[in-house]
């Protein structure tokens, strides 16, 4: 789950709310025990998916042949069917009806299309480019993406990534900055369920007698060990913990040459302030230069100074560890569903449902060289909003997020429907 800021912005942005309340909703969880990726697709009857309320949408959508996509027969549509058969995965999960969830596609128009996929006798990992083709275009209409005015969408297309870092279970030598599990007394309250015009907003905070308050800041959290929550692993770089925190999710990489995911737990509340703006203001550095490779010199440079810098943002996010089932796979967007890097998006729900593939026609970061290609619409963020908005997944690592934090830019998008099923639509 993104938290709430594309890369590129992440180190301008200054906080963008005063007030501790979560516009996000945490992902779906699964409806089988264990993880989603290792369990089969199972695609219940279309009289065990009951007909619930629509969702409404605020895009409009233009019916469109499939030669009408830039560069689709360009596309190798490698990964794609892991990602289709996961996906499926997710659209035939029951609807939960809370409208403090995202919208999600209608499961019902997507039954016909997931049972052929399970018949398809395509193996998961299959790279059969022609065979997949073939089906999609089969199972699938194209349907533009516009306006709430009927205008073609056209909207920034951002990226982010998953961190890698080395880390330890111990606190020891160079394994110094701990990333911490959710602690115990940690309160979220739905305010959707006291306000139904607050639906989907909720706020965090901590019981003091009978009053509730805000939570501890990331600066009280690190300077009191009695208040402290468990820690799962301590980072070797503190600015890459304290990013892998702002991505929302990462791996770490321990001392015996194994990894674990540390996934998205919860936060605590805080609003996000940007330590780039605060260097800017201490004469660190230009803001134009406040790049992740830049604070991390500028932390070599000043390690008595790394925690002040910390603090500055008093947001901070907590985790929980999973097991690493599938390399190709990354963390669990807020569809509940394991993002696959260079194949899913963040998208606004209220155009795009969750669990819509896309077709989405946009450029490489910082070139006019065209990136069109199939992704799948599985996370949200807070900051990715309006039609057509978009942050595009490139994985795990370095290259990875080298890549996120050079993208900012324009694209439009195709959403890709069951054929037989009229428009798209959302529960």
């Amino acid at each position: 789950m993104k938290i709430a800021y594309c890369l590129p912005v992440l180190l301008a942005l200054a906080a963008c709310s005063t007030a501790p309340v979560d516009h996000g909703a945490a992902p779906e969880a699964p409806s089988d025990t264990g993880d989603i990726a290792l369990q089969p697709l199972r695609v219940p009857a279309l009289s065990a998916l009951p007909e619930t309320p629509a969702r409404a949408l605020a895009g409009k959508y233009q019916a469109v042949n499939w030669s009408a996509l830039p560069g689709w027969q360009a596309d190798t549509l490698d990964h794609v069917w892991k990602g289709f058969i996961n996906n499926c995965k997710g659209l035939m999960r029951p609807v939960s009806g809370s409208l403090a969830m995202p919208a999600r596609a209608n499961p019902r128009a997507w039954q016909p299309v997931c049972q052929a996929a399970a018949s398809a006798g395509l193996d998961a990992n299959s790279r059969d480019t022609a065979a997949i083709r073939q089906f999609l275009q089969q199972q699938l209409q194209p349907w533009r993406l516009l306006t709430s005015d009927g205008q073609v969408a056209q909207n920034t297309v951002t990226g982010y990534y998953e961190p890698l870092l080395k880390a330890s279970r111990s606190r020891s030598g160079q394994y110094q900055w701990p990333l911490f599990a959710a602690p115990d007394d940690l309160l979220t309250i739905d305010l959707g369920g006291l306000y139904p015009e607050l639906a989907g907003k909720r706020v965090r905070g901590k019981q003091v007698g009978k009053r509730i308050v805000p939570y501890d800041t990331r600066e009280q959290i690190v300077a009191n060990p009695d208040r402290q929550p468990p820690v799962i692993v301590y980072a070797e770089d503190p600015v890459e913990g304290f990013f892998l925190q702002i991505q929302g999710s990462g791996r770490a990489l321990l001392p015996d040459g194994s990894a674990v995911r540390l996934a998205y737990a919860d936060h605590n509340g805080r609003p996000y302030a940007s330590v780039g703006q605060w260097l800017a203001k201490q004469g660190e550095m230009p803001l134009a230069q406040t790049s992740m490779q830049n604070i991390k010199a500028w932390a070599q440079r000043n390690p008595q100074r790394v925690q002040e810098m910390m603090n500055v943002n008093t947001a901070m996010v907590f985790f929980k560890e999973e097991r690493i089932v599938d390399p190709e796979l990354g963390p669990k967007g807020a569809y509940g569903i394991p993002l696959i890097g260079e194949r899913s998006v963040a998208i606004d729900p209220t155009f795009v449902p969750l669990g819509t593939p896309v077709f989405l026609a946009t450029t490489h970061p910082g070139s006019g060289q065209p990136l069109q290609r199939l992704v799948f619409a599985q996370d949200t963020g807070a900051a990715i909003k309006g039609a057509a908005r978009t942050d595009f997944f490139w994985g795990t690592g370095d290259q990875a997020g080298a890549l996120a934090g050079r993208m900012k830019q324009k694209g439009e998008m195709w959403l890709l429907w069951p054929r037989n099923a009229g428009a798209p639509s959302a529960r």
